[in-house]
């Protein structure tokens, strides 16, 4: 079974950087498509960024420029580096997966997500 567990977050003041890690289990899972996703209260769920098996990456126009997916296959980790980070940043963030190498635009594995507080 494939499980993904996020890490990182936390509260950090207007300006800060934050890093999550979603470690993943699962033969081989890692190596396709990931990404992390936010969703905050009263708000609609929204992709943050995805790096396919390929590596390659998009990004919200909302994060890019401040936020960086990468994934390290040896640890069979995805991370989220984040910085400059704003109020609205405040999120609860979830670590997503599917078994393509390219992103198709569905997820079918989730983790339980990491809070992200940022305050102003």
């Amino acid at each position: 079974q494939v499980q993904l567990m996020e890490s990182g977050g936390g509260s950090v003041q207007a300006g800060g950087s934050l890093t999550l890690s979603c470690a993943a289990s699962g033969l081989g899972f890692s190596t396709y498509c990931m990404g992390w996703f936010r969703q905050s209260p009263g708000k609609e769920r929204e992709e943050v960024a995805t790096v396919t098996g390929y590596g390659f990456t998009t990004a919200a126009d909302s994060v890019r420029g401040r936020f960086t997916v990468s994934r390290d296959h040896a640890k069979n980790t995805l991370y989220l580096q984040m910085n400059s980070l704003k109020p609205e940043d405040t999120a609860m963030y979830y670590c997503a997966a599917d078994g393509y190498k390219f992103c198709r635009g569905r997820f079918d594995y989730w983790g339980q997500g990491t809070q992200v507080t940022v305050s102003s």
